[in-house]
């Protein structure tokens, strides 16, 4: 028998089994009578007590598998508590990423429509720039011709005031010489004519505004005092957009009229639809984006009615770019009395049929290499952005070739010359001077005179304009 408090069982259930024997005891003293059924509720009792004893241990052996699976449960909620709060940690991460993520994309959206907006800008900045250079060059070779015409006008003062030194009545003479020379800066107001007229009487000559019977006064005529007959005329021919006067201005062929005794006419191209005067290179009447008059039969009634005026002998050209181009045509169509065609920066079109037969020319072909308008070595028909109206032309060194050939030079065989110093604004002898020196027909000179440097509108000055005049007037 088990004593209450006995250990398995707890203080409750052993104080239950000590009164149950307790009574079974004090039903024994009561006498033999009730002897045996107390004895028999007894053992009844201590088999139910032992039954609970088992009952008891069973619930004890059961409380201390709970216990155990109460502490595994809070073993497993602590670490299910931690794995809470690492996920929420990294939740807590993955948003503030998420979050720097976008801010990331919104600031590169910000920063292309940034660098968008810039790249805009400074494309606008820089078309904007290209243009002001453009116009600055233009102006700066207005200006530059106005300077070295003063120069001139000083320097022939000075020698004109040696000569009259001492001679005080012929000195207000040569002041107010000195004073129309310095008028020429108020060449900007007039017509083309009238500015291209001011500037030829400037410097002594005879000046006619001409034309050519069929169309209207467009062109100066300038001769020398004293004509001699047989005298050479020299057609000087502007670029495209230009004019007489300013041509002049950049190729002062006129101050030299009466010193070298020649005649020089100075046409006008037929304005386009935007007022810009060109010429005509073509057999092309219709227009072609350039001009649309028959300049070869304009320029030849000009040449014709010069004729009339003084009976002039050897007829030369000299073209500037559009010019150039016009000067070429003119010996391809066979110009009557054409001795010589110098050109700048001009040239032909690829497709020259005009030029089949043409007779032989001396040629003067002037160009630089930077050119970026007509450029050095041509251009091909796919070359869509440097095409001409739309049509491919030949390069400087073809031109060179192809007139070398018609004159039935030997173009296997060139001629190197040193380098010359003609452009004011690049520093020693750019220029070298190519020519063919053996087979060309009796009386010609091909040439071709190559600038690495040069571009478009070289700075041209004096030296230039003598080289260029001792050129064409030597072609005899």
């Amino acid at each position: 028998m088990t004593l209450p408090g006995s250990p398995g069982l707890s203080p409750s259930f052993a104080n239950v089994a000590a009164c149950v024997l307790l009574a079974a005891f004090l039903l024994a003293c009561n006498g033999d009578d009730a002897g045996s059924t107390t004895g028999e509720r007894l053992l009844l009792l201590e088999a139910e007590a032992h039954s609970l004893k088992e009952s008891l241990g069973a619930l004890h052996e059961e409380n201390e598998t709970v216990l155990r699976e109460v502490a595994a449960l809070r073993d497993e909620n602590a670490a299910l508590r931690v794995e809470i709060e690492e996920l929420q940690h990294a939740q807590a991460e993955f948003l503030k990423a998420q979050q720097a993520a976008e801010a990331a994309r919104v600031y590169r959206e910000e920063v292309a429509d940034f660098e968008e907006g810039q790249e805009q800008q400074l494309a606008a900045l820089e078309e904007g720039q290209f243009r002001t250079e453009q116009r600055l060059g233009e102006i700066d070779e207005r200006l530059s011709g106005i300077a070295n015409s003063q120069n001139r006008n000083y320097e022939r003062l000075r020698e004109l005031e040696d000569d009259v030194e001492g001679l005080g009545e012929i000195v207000p003479l040569v002041e107010a010489w000195f004073l129309k020379q310095d008028q020429r800066v108020v060449l900007i107001e007039g017509t083309m004519l009238d500015r291209t007229r001011r500037l030829a009487e400037q410097y002594g000559g005879e000046v006619y505004n001409i034309d050519s019977r069929e169309q209207e006064e467009r062109a100066i005529l300038v001769m020398p005092l004293e004509p001699i007959e047989g005298n050479p005329i020299i057609v000087s021919l502007h670029g495209y957009g230009g004019n007489s006067a300013d041509h002049s201005m950049y190729f002062p062929l006129h101050e030299h009229v009466v010193s070298r005794g020649f005649g020089l006419l100075l046409p006008n191209g037929t304005p386009d639809g935007e007022g810009n005067h060109s010429w005509n290179p073509t057999d092309q009447v219709s227009s072609i984006g350039k001009a649309s008059e028959d300049d070869f039969a304009y320029l030849s009634g000009l040449v014709s009615r010069a004729k009339e005026l003084k009976n002039f002998g050897p007829v030369y050209i000299f073209g500037y770019s559009n010019g150039g181009f016009m000067a070429y045509y003119l010996a391809c169509k066979g110009l009557p009395g054409l001795r010589a065609v110098a050109s700048l920066a001009g040239t032909s079109y690829v497709d020259d049929s005009e030029c089949e037969g043409a007779p032989p020319v001396s040629v003067l072909h002037i160009h630089g290499k930077q050119d970026g308008v007509i450029r050095y070595h041509g251009s091909d028909q796919s070359d869509a952005p440097h095409l001409v109206s739309g049509k491919a032309y030949a390069g400087a060194e073809d031109m060179f070739h192809n007139w070398g050939e018609r004159a039935g030079c030997n173009v296997q065989s060139v001629a190197y010359g040193l380098g010359v110093d003609l452009d004011d604004n690049i520093e020693g002898p750019e220029t070298l001077t190519y020519a063919f020196p053996e087979g060309c027909a009796e009386g010609i000179t091909v040439e071709l005179w190559s600038s690495d440097e040069g571009g478009h509108t070289p700075g041209y000055g004096d030296v230039f304009v003598d080289a260029l005049l001792d050129w064409l007037l030597s072609q005899e």
